[in-house]
């Protein structure tokens, strides 16, 4: 990245400010522009100080960063660091990028602060890349756009790549198939299952429904997968 990502923290517990503000020290690529102790402090300071990315509580006196995310208008991104999980899919709808509960270990505030710059790394390039990719099937070369495509299931030395209005089989794996595929749009739900952010019309328990399919979710995956889905 040619400039460095500006970031606001907002947490009313000064123990999260701090370590928010410990991790962030230690990332190059970040410019911590402030620390505020609720969503009202953060709200004047954006007014005179826009940034890319806020780390934004939820739960905070007065008004609730998820409140505070459905009042303004056209907000930077944002990474919910909070102590409960049942906000998760309210993210999804107001598109956060990241959802990191507490206490957050340095490992997993270190997964979100790579997603981010990826994020904003990917804006300042041209976007000149084939939206689609050609598999080879039942002897032949098939051309697969990448919106058109639902889930991914992997079998064995084979996947099926479930498109619109038809199952596509081809030979490769998943680990090959996902490193051709958008990393904005695609994420691993399971060992055997990629699956298209986008086309996700409902989430209960681990199970994702797509369509009429329904695509597991792995308990292994399902922190890492809920904090990409809700970006």
């Amino acid at each position: 990245m040619s400039t460095k990502i500006s970031c606001i923290i907002t947490d009313d517990e000064p123990f999260a400010r701090k370590g928010l503000q410990g991790y962030i020290e230690k990332i190059g690529f970040f410019d911590l522009q402030g620390v505020c102790e609720d969503a009202l402090q953060l709200g004047d300071v954006l007014q005179k100080q826009p940034v890319d990315l806020l780390f934004l509580d939820i739960q905070m006196p007065h008004i609730t960063g998820v409140e505070f995310l459905r009042a303004i208008k056209n907000p930077p991104k944002v990474i919910f660091t909070t102590a409960y999980t049942q906000y998760a899919i309210e993210g999804f709808e107001l598109d956060v990028m990241d959802y990191l509960l507490k206490p957050i270990p340095y490992e997993r505030f270190l997964k979100a602060a790579w997603k981010a710059r990826d994020y904003f790394a990917l804006r300042e390039q041209p976007d000149n890349a084939a939206p689609y990719i050609f598999v080879k099937s039942n002897g032949k070369l098939e051309k697969i756009n990448f919106d058109e495509i639902l889930f991914i299931e992997g079998m064995e030395n084979y996947v099926a790549i479930y498109v619109d209005n038809k199952k596509i089989v081809t030979h490769t794996t998943i680990k090959s198939l996902l490193e051709k595929l958008p990393a904005k749009q695609f994420i691993q739900t399971h060992k055997s299952y990629v699956v298209a952010i986008d086309k996700i019309g409902t989430i209960e328990g681990n199970t994702l429904h797509i369509r009429d399919y329904k695509v597991p979710m792995s308990k292994y995956l399902r922190e890492e997968v809920l904090g990409q889905i809700v970006r």
